[in-house]
C-alpha cells in the first residue's frame, strides 16, 4: 500500500467516529463473518449472500453500518476538493441533482452545496443507526416493521455519495492511489443492494454504464 493511501485510510482521517459492534453480540459475530468472507477473497457476489440460518434484518443492519463507515472514509479522501465553490449543488453530472429533506429543519427538498449535503447526510445516518428503536443492539430485541424501509433510505442516500465522488472527484481518488479500494467498495455495495433489492433502479441510473463495465 502506498504511503498516500495509508494516509487516506488512516483512522484519524475518518470523516467522523466509526460505529462499532460490541464484542460478544450476534451482530459482532455476523460482522466478523462478513469480513472473513471478504478477507478470504471470496467472490463479492457470493460474499453478500445471506448465510444459512441468519436473520436478514441482522445481515442488512451489519452491512448498513459497515457501508456507512467505509463510504464516510471514501468521502473523507475527496472532502478537501469538494467545496461550496466547486460543488454548489449536490449533483451527479448535469442530469442528476440531489436535494436534502429530513423531518426536522428541511421539510421540503432543498438544494444545498455538496459538502453541506454530505454533512447533513452523515449526521442523519448516525442518528438512525444509533437509535435503539431502529437498530436494536440487544439480542432478542425485535427490529421494527419499518426497519427495511429505513435501511433502503440510508443505502439509497449513501449511493449518491458514490455518484458524486465518481462523477466529480474521481481524479482526486486516482491521485491518492485509492482507485482500486473505492472500486472494490462500490462493487461490494452494488452487489449487496441488488441482491436484496434495497435501492430503486432509478437511483442506480447515474452510474449505470460504469456499473455494467465493472460488475457484469
Amino acid at each position: 500500500m502506498s504511503l498516500a493511501l495509508k494516509q487516506v485510510f488512516n483512522k484519524d482521517r475518518t470523516f467522523r467516529p466509526k460505529r462499532k459492534f460490541e464484542p460478544g453480540t450476534q451482530r459482532f459475530e455476523l460482522h466478523k463473518k462478513a469480513q472473513a468472507s471478504l478477507n478470504a477473497g471470496l467472490d463479492l457476489k457470493q460474499a453478500v449472500q445471506l448465510p444459512n440460518g441468519e436473520d436478514l434484518n441482522d445481515w442488512v443492519a451489519v452491512h448498513v453500518v459497515d457501508f456507512f463507515n467505509r463510504i464516510n472514509l471514501i468521502y473523507g479522501t475527496v472532502s478537501e476538493s469538494c467545496t461550496d465553490q466547486s460543488c454548489p449543488v449536490m449533483s451527479g453530472g448535469p442530469k442528476y441533482e440531489y436535494r436534502w429533506q429530513d423531518e426536522q429543519k428541511y421539510k421540503k427538498p432543498t438544494a444545498v452545496p455538496a459538502p453541506k449535503y454530505m454533512s447533513l447526510l452523515m449526521d442523519w445516518i448516525e442518528v438512525q443507526i444509533n437509535n435503539e428503536h431502529i437498530f436494536p443492539t440487544n439480542v432478542g430485541t425485535p427490529f421494527p416493521k419499518t426497519f427495511m424501509q429505513v435501511a433502503k433510505k440510508i443505502l439509497s442516500r449513501l449511493f449518491r455519495v458514490f455518484v458524486h465522488v465518481y462523477i466529480h472527484h474521481f481524479d482526486r481518488v486516482s491521485q491518492m492511489g485509492a482507485e482500486a479500494h473505492v472500486n472494490t467498495c462500490y462493487k461490494h455495495f452494488y452487489y449487496f443492494v441488488t441482491e436484496f433489492n434495497l435501492t430503486d433502479h432509478k437511483e442506480l441510473e447515474p452510474l449505470k454504464e460504469m456499473t455494467s463495465r465493472m460488475c457484469h
